[in-house]
């Protein structure tokens, strides 16, 4: 009798150690997305995927025509009339950039990102930290990159299965295959808990042909039926026993200028937004280190939870042992007290007369002291309301010019110093306008390979914990974030 009782109090520490432990690591979970990461932006306007969580509750999809498309619901269900008070507000922005992230409504709270082309747009009914969720659902757009290489609206029609069923009136559910699978692993009860890449890709493996035809046969899932060992190590973004017969470990050091320059090209406001993303590929559990030429520079730093942070308080260089595959190491910005030297520079010159319509002339050019070319150059132009038309003539590269959204977009390409692109021509406008009804707003859009202009280098990486020796790679890039010109 002695013996069965010491069992049975031996059974129930265990059930609430176990609890004990679970509720821990869910904590945990949440402590991690407390970072926020810069969004990505493009310029192509569309929304498409919609997540909306009452307490991380529910998700829909919504094409360019406003048709939801896809509908996950983890607790209660969430009506679609959510969605107006979004289309009202991007309706009223003037980019998708725009839009603002925290929406408040008589019942919800809207927060939402704009990536790869998309509105990832969460819902909540409650007070929550607004980074938390914006942490989340940068996450979400990670692992489904990782998983599917990217994330637009074919790849998620891609990974689509619908099924309707009807109960009355009401229309029910719609299902995902991966994506669903990878939602309901990233959520617990609507809370965040198993976000990390390396983990996710032990419970759910990633999608290929040949995994794909013989699970058809099978009648098996891409669903793993073990616990991963990540999740109970103090590593847990790492998964172990990784082999490579090459071990390489590449970083990219990308900063992003915004800036507003006047009409004499003088920078009234500029800063930069960076990152370094990380591919790595290496055996076993190296620990490695990467130290800055001027890691002073840094005004903020936001990091990867593989970071160390106290070593980097004390001697700025980054500790860390990296999860394997790709991630973000680390994001940071630069602030406008830095001296942020800007690499083009733009001549134009806008009149127009009222009835004699207008004249355009735009001239790029790169500055000399940068000793890189400039590529991928195009120059964005947001006309009044009362312009009609253009009619314009380029040197180099094309341009469009779309009479309903009034946006005239030259794209250059690649920028040389012997011969500077230029677009020059005449503008229709109604016969009524005058200067006071506004005047062209000017982006300018560019990237730079091998340059930073802030002139943060990366001074060495070196690797502990394992005798082999990796190939190492940096790679430098600079873009254009939010630069406009004003006329």
């Amino acid at each position: 009798m002695l013996t069965v009782l010491q069992g049975m109090k031996l059974i129930s520490g265990l059930i609430d150690f176990f609890y004990c432990f679970s509720e821990i690591h869910k904590f945990y979970s949440l402590k991690r997305f407390l970072r926020i990461q810069k969004n990505d932006r493009k310029l192509i306007y569309h929304q498409s995927l919609w997540f909306y969580i009452i307490k991380m509750l529910s998700c829909f999809s919504q094409s360019i025509y406003r048709d939801i498309t896809l509908e996950k619901h983890w607790k209660a269900l969430i009506y679609r009339s959510v969605c107006d008070y979004f289309f009202e507000a991007q309706k009223r922005a003037y980019t998708p950039e725009d839009v603002p992230v925290v929406i408040s409504t008589p019942n919800h709270y809207l927060i939402s990102i704009y990536r790869k082309a998309l509105f990832f747009v969460a819902v909540v009914n409650t007070e929550v930290p607004p980074l938390l969720v914006i942490e989340f659902l940068h996450r979400v757009v990670d692992i489904f990159i990782g998983y599917f290489d990217d994330c637009n609206d074919t790849i998620i029609k891609e990974n689509l299965v619908t099924i309707y069923e009807v109960n009355g009136n009401i229309f029910t559910l719609i299902f995902t295959m991966l994506s669903f699978q990878l939602l309901d692993e990233m959520l617990d009860n609507g809370y965040p808990l198993a976000t990390e890449s390396n983990i996710l890709q032990e419970l759910i493996k990633p999608p290929n042909f040949f995994r794909n035809l013989a699970n058809t046969v099978t009648g098996k899932s891409n669903v793993s039926e073990t616990l991963p060992m990540g999740q109970l190590s103090n590593i847990p973004w790492r998964r172990s026993g990784v082999r490579y017969t090459n071990n390489e470990a590449y970083f990219d050091v990308v900063e992003e200028i915004d800036a507003i320059v006047d009409k004499s090209g003088n920078a009234i406001f500029a800063e930069i937004q960076g990152y370094v993303d990380c591919c790595i590929k290496l055996s076993g559990m190296p620990d490695l280190t990467m130290a800055f030429s001027n890691p002073r520079l840094f005004d903020d730093v936001s990091f990867h939870p593989c970071v160390r942070f106290k070593r980097w308080e004390t001697d700025r260089v980054l500790s860390f042992v990296p999860p394997d595959g790709q991630f973000r190491l680390m994001s940071f910005h630069i602030g406008s007290q830095s001296l942020v030297a800007l690499p083009i520079n733009l001549r134009h010159s806008f009149t127009f007369k009222n009835t004699q319509g207008g004249k355009l002339d735009l001239t790029v050019s790169p500055k000399h002291n940068i000793g890189k070319m400039l590529e991928d150059v195009s120059v964005t132009v947001v006309m009044p309301k009362f312009v009609v038309n253009c009619n314009l003539v380029p040197t180099q590269g094309k341009y469009t010019f779309d009479t309903v959204t009034k946006v005239l977009l030259w794209e250059i390409g690649k920028v040389e110093y012997t011969r500077l692109p230029n677009l020059q021509g005449t503008v229709t406008v109604q016969p009524c306008a005058t200067s006071t009804d506004g005047s062209p707003t000017i982006n300018v859009h560019f990237l730079i390979n091998q340059l930073t202009v802030s002139g943060i280098k990366v001074n060495r990486v070196d690797m502990y914990g394992e005798k082999y020796k990796p190939f190492k790679g940096v790679k430098y890039i600079t873009k254009a974030g939010r630069f406009q010109v004003r006329i």
